[in-house]
């Protein structure tokens, strides 16, 4: 994949992490607060507003473990990152306008061993993920090693695919999917199951990820022989049946949330086959 025929996105951030920004009571320590308490007696203070005013300066800035600051520039990880992310908005983007809308991008945090995003806290092992709740996206760089030595899915491409998997999601959030997916589950529809809506969700993220890849070949003549390939591996590797089968020798389809293996290369497929989201409308098929 000539990844870097990409444009570079500006929304790839990185996660302080650390547990938050030490500031405010929450924040500073027991150390901490004791040299706010000695400061505030030298220069006649309340150290009880001192300690309310960073607080409140802690919140203005974000969430404990929220702070985030430009990705580093020169790690070749985060620029393959920030490359296909870029593709992600200006594909999204031109669809969204084809249509009367605008596209507003998702931000993509990067992140070491756990992150606290608006969905809560969660932990490397849960893999990437969006969170609709502050509209992010979240990667740990240490996944895509995991791909290749746990999943046996390497290549560009199939990374570029998980990351453009997450963003599919952040489509569905704008225009009102993930939305009618609550209100049905509210309403005693199943989300879990080789049938339920949980799949079907995940699967349609697969066919926007294809959609995307469509478009993008189309604008940058980005692909190598073997890149569709990697990410159809990728998208073997990871479906819940393949993974059931590895971790307890068999699958159960009625606790499937994401797709079989073949469903959810058959959605990619579909995505990439035409480029048309018309035919991304995982809800409406009899058959996944």
């Amino acid at each position: 994949m000539l990844w870097r025929k990409g444009r570079a996105s500006d929304n790839v951030v990185q996660d302080s992490g650390g547990g938050g920004r030490g500031l405010g009571g929450r924040g500073l320590g027991l150390g901490g607060i004791v040299l706010v308490v000695i400061v505030g007696l030298l220069f006649g203070k309340d150290p009880g507003q001192i300690l309310q005013l960073l607080g409140d300066m802690g919140a203005d800035a974000g969430a404990p473990g929220q702070q985030q600051v430009g990705a580093p520039a020169n790690d070749e990880q985060t620029q393959f990152v920030r490359a296909v992310l870029g593709s992600t908005e200006d594909v999204w983007g031109r669809l969204f306008a084809a249509s009367g809308q605008r596209y507003a991008a998702p931000r993509l945090v990067l992140f070491n061993g756990a992150v606290q995003s608006a969905c809560g806290a969660a932990s490397a092992a849960m893999g990437p993920f969006y969170c609709p709740g502050d509209q992010q996206v979240y990667l740990d760089l240490d996944f895509f090693r995991e791909m290749q030595t746990r999943f046996h899915a390497a290549g560009d491409f199939a990374r570029a695919y998980v990351i453009a998997h997450e963003v599919g999601h952040h489509v569905q959030n704008l225009i009102g999917v993930m939305s009618q997916v609550e209100q049905a589950a509210r309403g005693g529809a199943p989300m879990q199951g080789a049938e339920g809506l949980s799949v079907r969700q995940e699967l349609q993220a697969d066919c926007f990820a294809g959609a995307w890849a469509n478009h993008a070949q189309r604008q940058l003549n980005w692909l190598e022989p073997g890149d569709i390939e990697a990410a159809l591996n990728a998208a073997n590797q990871i479906g819940d049946d393949a993974l059931q089968k590895q971790s307890r020798g068999y699958a159960v389809p009625d606790s499937f949330t994401h797709g079989s293996s073949a469903e959810r290369v058959r959605w990619f497929r579909t995505g990439f086959a035409s480029g048309n989201l018309k035919d991304c409308d995982t809800f409406a098929a009899r058959t996944l």
